[in-house]
């Protein structure tokens, strides 16, 4: 409360002789949390409240990639005060492309048409990367991300250390995977290019939470974006998605090979390696900063993980590791172990 009242008495100084009323609209998985103000005269605008003993760093790169990524539909910057760690920015509305596809459980062409406009923005924000702008998703940062599986869905979520075998077969199943991800061409990464982060607008696509950009492998955002934690589609569907994001990257001269079967398994590789982050995240939001929201989610991606490793022989180390440790029945969401 003390800092949303220091929230109301920045804004009263940015907008005087402005009534409006401060409501909650949402809150990050890190220490980020959003609200809506709403004016006598009915417009609102969006204050993001981002501690700065926390996050001042993560504000100045939110604030330096919306500049870069200015040619999408970002929110615009209003007032600032990083010293205080409050943002206004306009208000791109509510209505999250979650919430939209969930209106429509059952209506898959409804769902192919949105994700269609979602890879059209993931096209034009890759057509728009230059090398040595932001920093390089390299093998160092993958490696971290990817250890965050045994380090605490492993050890935390299942209590369980790996043994020397199972070491030896995650190790195995690291050397396949990264090499057939460090290859790929780079682009700009947004780096969680998902359904909560992309706005239904009625005109453009708005695109949120990019603070964490990278310059990285072509094929991550749109793993991200078709692999969700929240929503699941039928690999059938998924497939169809992928050719057409294909298509349209060829289209567009982006860096994708020529022949299809090699970029299906670029996405299929860089899914794993996002997989075994996100299992990881989840975890860690649950044991370290007792946040449950995403802990129900994690057998989504246990799931997602033996269905891509049993079909490629360069990661069945993966594949037998996970059936060692989670067995091979499809898991359903809001399993607990």
């Amino acid at each position: 409360m003390q800092r949303q009242n220091e929230l109301k008495n920045w804004l009263a100084s940015q907008f005087p002789n402005r009534p409006f009323e401060l409501t909650f609209a949402a809150a990050d998985a890190d220490y980020r949390r959003y609200f809506r103000a709403t004016f006598n005269d009915g417009s609102t605008l969006i204050c993001m409240d981002a501690p700065p003993e926390k996050m001042r760093e993560s504000v100045a790169n939110y604030l330096k990639v919306r500049d870069l990524f200015s040619h999408l539909n970002v929110p615009q910057i209003i007032a600032q005060d990083l010293d205080l760690g409050f943002v206004v920015l306009n208000d791109l509305g509510d209505m999250q492309y979650l919430k939209a596809l969930q209106q429509y459980p059952d209506n898959l062409e409804a769902h192919k048409m949105l994700l269609l406009e979602a890879i059209d923005v993931l096209i034009e924000l890759q057509k728009a990367s230059q090398p040595n702008v932001l920093p390089e998703y390299d093998r160092e940062i993958l490696l971290r991300e990817i250890n965050l599986f045994p380090d605490w869905f492993v050890k935390h979520e299942l209590g369980k250390n790996l043994t020397f075998k199972q070491k030896q077969l995650w190790e195995q199943g690291i050397a396949a995977l990264l090499p057939v991800i460090e290859a790929q061409p780079k682009v700009y990464v947004h780096r969680d290019f998902i359904v909560r982060n992309l706005m239904f607008t009625g005109s453009r696509v708005g695109v949120l939470d990019f603070q964490d950009a990278l310059y990285g492998a072509i094929s991550y955002d749109l793993v991200s974006l078709l692999r969700d934690a929240f929503i699941e589609w039928e690999e059938e569907f998924v497939l169809d998605l992928v050719i057409r994001y294909w298509e349209k990257a060829r289209a567009a001269d982006l860096p994708v090979p020529a022949n299809f079967d090699e970029f299906y398994r670029w996405f299929e590789f860089m899914g794993v390696q996002r997989h075994l982050k996100v299992a990881g995240i989840f975890a860690r939001l649950w044991y370290r900063d007792g946040k449950d929201k995403y802990k129900p989610e994690i057998p989504r991606f246990l799931n997602y993980l033996r269905r891509t490793t049993r079909r490629y022989h360069e990661l069945a180390p993966l594949y037998a590791l996970l059936l060692e440790l989670v067995g091979d029945e499809e898991l359903e969401t809001g399993y607990t172990f």
